[in-house]
C-alpha cells in the first residue's frame, strides 16, 4: 500500500513539476518572439510526455493515475477499489503541492519574479472569465473541463483493457494529454485534474483559489461520466450480445 501511495505521490509530482513548470518556465523565455520559447505546443508536449514517463516509471506500482479524477473514473467504470481513492487523491494533492511550492522557490530566483493575482495564468494557474487565458465564460470552461477529462478517463480504460496492444498505453495516455491540452489551454490553461490545479493555486493567491472549486468539481464529474461510458462501451461480449 505505500509503495502505491509514494509512487502515485512521486508521479503526480513528476507531472506537475515538468508539466506547469513548462508553462512557468519555459513558454514564454526570453520574451515574445524569442525562438527559445516553447509557446503552447511545447507546455502541452510538456504534460504529455510528464504523464507518458511517469506512467511507465510507476504504472506498474500504483496504476499511474496522478490524477483524482482518473482515479474517480476508474472506480466508477468498476478497474479500481473505492477505498484506495480518498488515499490516492490525497497523496496526489500532496504531490502536486509539494511540485508547486518547488516551482515557486525556483521561479523565485529570477529577478523581478511577481505572481499578479489578476493575470491570467499565474503560475500556471487555471482560470475562466477574467481568469481565462481566452477570456471564456464560466459556463464554456466547466463544459471543457468535464468533456476533456471524461474522453481521458475513456482512452485510459481503453488503452489499459485486456483486449489492447500490450505495452503502449502509456504513449497513447501521454498524445491523448498533449491533444487535450492543444484544445484546453485557450479556454481554461487546462486542469482535467483538481490536484495539478490545487498544487499551483495555493501559490498563485486569491483569485486562482476563488475558482479552484470548478477544476474539481468539472474534471471529477467528467472522470466518472468517462467511467461509466467506457464501462458500457467496453463491456465484454464476446459470449453474445
Amino acid at each position: 500500500m505505500m509503495d502505491k501511495l509514494f509512487a502515485e505521490f512521486l508521479g503526480t509530482f513528476w507531472l506537475v513539476l515538468c508539466g506547469c513548470g513548462s508553462a512557468i518556465l519555459a513558454a514564454q523565455f526570453g520574451g515574445d518572439g524569442n525562438p527559445l520559447g516553447i509557446g503552447l505546443l511545447g507546455v502541452s508536449l510538456a504534460f504529455g510526455l510528464a504523464v507518458l514517463t511517469g506512467a511507465y516509471a510507476f504504472g506498474h506500482l500504483s496504476g499511474a493515475h496522478f490524477n483524482p479524477a482518473v482515479s474517480v473514473g476508474l472506480w466508477v467504470g468498476g478497474r479500481f477499489p473505492g477505498r484506495l481513492v480518498l488515499p490516492y487523491m490525497l497523496v496526489q494533492v500532496a504531490g502536486a503541492t509539494c511540485a508547486g511550492y518547488l516551482l515557486t522557490v525556483i521561479a523565485s530566483g529570477a529577478p523581478y519574479f511577481t505572481i499578479d493575482p489578476f493575470a491570467a495564468g499565474a503560475l500556471a494557474s487555471n482560470g475562466y472569465g477574467v481568469m481565462s487565458p481566452g477570456g471564456y465564460s464560466l459556463e464554456t470552461a466547466f463544459l471543457v473541463e468535464m468533456v476533456l477529462t471524461a474522453f481521458f478517463v475513456i482512452v485510459i480504460m481503453g488503452v489499459t483493457d485486456r483486449r489492447a496492444p500490450a505495452g503502449f498505453a502509456p504513449i497513447a495516455i501521454g498524445l491523448a494529454l498533449t491533444l487535450i491540452h492543444l484544445v484546453g489551454i485557450p479556454v481554461t490553461n487546462t486542469s482535467v485534474n483538481p490536484a495539478r490545479s490545487t498544487g499551483v493555486a495555493l501559490f498563485a493567491h486569491y483569485t486562482a483559489l476563488h475558482q479552484l472549486w470548478l477544476f474539481w468539481l468539472a474534471p471529477l464529474l467528467g472522470g466518472a461520466a468517462g467511467g461509466i461510458v467506457y464501462s458500457v462501451l467496453g463491456k465484454d461480449r464476446s459470449r453474445g450480445w
